[in-house]
């Protein structure tokens, strides 16, 4: 199959090296230095698996050739932006691995939504100094038809990432799982930003858990009030912390940095690498994205509003892309 990959950070490279050791026609958009390193070095994936590979890059976007698939895994910055120049590509089928909720209707709006998939990336890398990148969890990446329905192209899909070495699988309710991860994920965000702590590490501690717990539960009424009705998944428990009492919640949450721990005794969340590197953070796009929302729909979010206003406030370094 031929894909497009826009972004060629841990993730994008990680795709990219497992469907080009595949044989698959794979284009790599890039920019900077990072594009000049993977034309002069190729792809080179290390940790839990060993590979090194050659790919297209590309800097312009107006010259792609039609492809089949188009996989977005920029940072969820300026996404609209990143969409722009690619409206008339032709291609069959496209999804994200961005974090966030707002990704399927910007793919949507660009491409039609037929031919836009959900996804919920649940595997990890880390783009190291010297341009590897460090692959740390392969758990699942899982794509669906935004209506539902059980179609054939989220079918296809998978099975090309699964035979190319990334664990994938089809979900029935991919946006009930899109939202599942958001609601953990900005729980965490604040607390890996500002702690620096391992993720296993700061999961573990009592004082960051009850925290995690009190953001999840917020963000957990916003679904809510979005008709969205959340499952446990990855990254956190978030319907079963939902229900528990506090100290329950917190227990599920340590066993999820325990179960880090044992798994991923490294892992890092992407937003801590941006912030330990000094890059822009994509905090609006997420976490302001649900203050925007909560505060629309009158849902109360004392604890993720004071974790916001406490990142923006935490270090002249921690730059917020506008």
């Amino acid at each position: 199959m031929r894909f497009v990959i826009v972004g060629a950070g841990a993730l994008g490279s990680i795709l990219g090296a497992h469907l080009s050791r595949a044989d698959h026609d794979v284009r790599l958009v890039a920019r900077g230095r990072r594009a000049e390193h993977v034309r002069t070095n190729g792809l080179v994936i290390t940790g839990l698996v060993n590979i090194a590979t050659r790919c297209t890059v590309s800097t312009d976007e107006a010259r792609l050739l039609p492809t089949d698939t188009l996989i977005l895994a920029t940072k969820a910055i300026d996404t609209a932006r990143t969409l722009a120049p690619l409206r008339q590509l032709e291609l069959s089928c496209a999804f994200s691995v961005q974090n966030g909720v707002v990704k399927d209707r910007l793919l949507a709006e660009a491409f039609g939504r037929a031919r836009v998939l959900g996804c919920v990336a649940d595997f990890s890398g880390e783009l190291l100094p010297d341009g590897t990148v460090k692959f740390t969890r392969n758990v699942c990446l899982h794509l669906g038809a935004l209506d539902g329905t059980e179609g054939g192209l989220a079918r296809e899909q998978s099975a090309v990432l699964e035979a190319a070495g990334i664990r994938s699988a089809v979900a029935a309710n991919v946006v009930r799982l899109e939202w599942s991860k958001f609601v953990g994920w900005i729980a965490q965000l604040p607390l890996a930003i500002l702690t620096r702590r391992l993720t296993s590490e700061f999961l573990s501690d009592e004082n960051a858990a009850r925290v995690i717990v009190a953001g999840a539960r917020e963000a957990k009424a916003l679904a809510d009030a979005e008709g969205i009705t959340l499952e446990d998944a990855a990254p956190l428990p978030v319907a079963s912390i939902a229900r528990a009492g506090d100290d329950e919640a917190v227990r599920l949450v340590a066993e999820v940095g325990r179960r880090y721990r044992e798994t991923a005794p490294e892992h890092r969340m992407s937003a801590q690498q941006d912030a330990l590197r000094g890059s822009p953070l994509e905090l609006e796009e997420t976490l302001g994205y649900a203050l925007e929302r909560a505060a629309a729909l009158g849902v109360p979010t004392p604890t993720l509003t004071t974790l916001y206003r406490t990142v923006r406030a935490a270090h002249p370094a921690l730059r917020i892309a506008p």
